[in-house]
């Protein structure tokens, strides 16, 4: 394997996916609607950025020819049923054809924890369902073909860089106390580089399969403790010293309430920070059934959050 087109290589996870393919010598071809997206990885060897949108299919099949592999990390949190589809059901499918036309070997796909590909709408939220719909059809494709294709489903996804355990600790250095929707939503937060040392490795590692059956593994990255979203944010606050590290009185709102919040930061202007979609993924336990293989099965032993949550959020003043 020499060269790898990633999707969404320049985000929170595909910018630790390039860096750890470009340390195993390959080559990356990272496409990108802006190269100055890619700014912050122009220093890696063998790196090349291609200025295209990933949905033009024709682009897309340029792009992928003489490729030797494909990660597809790209996805939303917020946005209607069309958005949801553009990017998690039509991108796959896109896909699909791409590898088939161009003759792709394996393709790792990271959906999210809670998806159902046998019933996707089964699911609560407009994301879980179009996560759903968006495996089902690259299933398909693998069964068809000779691909071998790596589902990773991730919990939370935290390190230096998230939107997550820092917008928390931002939220309380401004605000004196957390009214929260979703308090008690369990989540099995897994660490950034665990999620991109399993992408790099399943590219790596050939998939066993029964004579006939289609070439797929499907893998839960979680870390190894659960929270409830109520401790999560209490942590955030704790480990950045906001108050003096006894963070800012979390308030759990009733369903009804958390809902109204949802909508009012759905129409506030700037970026979208909660939808009403968000609190219904959350009806399902965002943590690992134990029915799958987890990140083991490649060989890594999952990191714990607090110590290395501890180390960034330290750094960074609160009030």
């Amino acid at each position: 394997m020499k060269s790898i087109l990633v999707l969404g290589g320049t985000g929170f996870v595909g910018s630790q996916v390039c860096e750890k393919l470009a340390q195993q010598g390959l080559c990356v071809v990272l496409p990108t609607r802006r190269s100055s997206n890619a700014r912050h990885l122009q220093h890696l060897p063998g790196l090349t950025v291609l200025e295209m949108d990933v949905h033009d299919e024709r682009a897309l099949s340029q792009a992928a020819a003489g490729q030797d592999a494909i990660v597809n990390l790209i996805a939303i949190l917020h946005g209607d049923a069309a958005a949801f589809d553009k990017a998690h059901v039509v991108l796959p499918q896109k896909l699909a054809r791409v590898c088939q036309a161009q003759a792709i070997g394996k393709l790792v796909h990271v959906s999210a924890l809670g998806v159902n590909d046998a019933q996707p709408g089964a699911a609560p939220s407009e994301y879980l369902r179009s996560k759903g719909r968006g495996e089902a059809v690259l299933q398909r494709a693998a069964a068809e073909s000779a691909m071998e294709l790596t589902i990773l489903r991730p919990s939370v996804i935290f390190g230096a860089k998230d939107q997550f355990l820092n917008l928390f600790a931002r939220l309380q250095s401004v605000f004196p106390v957390m009214p929260l929707a979703g308090a008690n939503a369990r989540f099995q937060p897994v660490w950034v580089d665990d999620v991109a040392t399993a992408i790099v490795r399943s590219l790596e590692r050939s998939i066993n399969s029964p004579s006939g059956a289609p070439a797929v593994r499907i893998l839960e990255a979680v870390g190894p403790d659960t929270y409830t979203l109520k401790e999560l944010v209490q942590m955030a606050a704790q480990l950045s010293s906001i108050n003096h590290g006894r963070g800012r009185p979390v308030i759990a709102l009733p369903d009804w309430m958390g809902r109204l919040q949802a909508l009012l930061m759905e129409k506030a202007p700037g970026p979208t920070l909660m939808s009403r979609d968000n609190l219904d993924s959350m009806k399902v336990d965002n943590v690992a059934t134990g029915t799958l293989p987890g990140l083991e099965a490649l060989g890594i032993t999952p990191a714990r959050l607090e110590p290395i949550a501890r180390e960034y959020l330290r750094k960074t003043p609160r009030a």
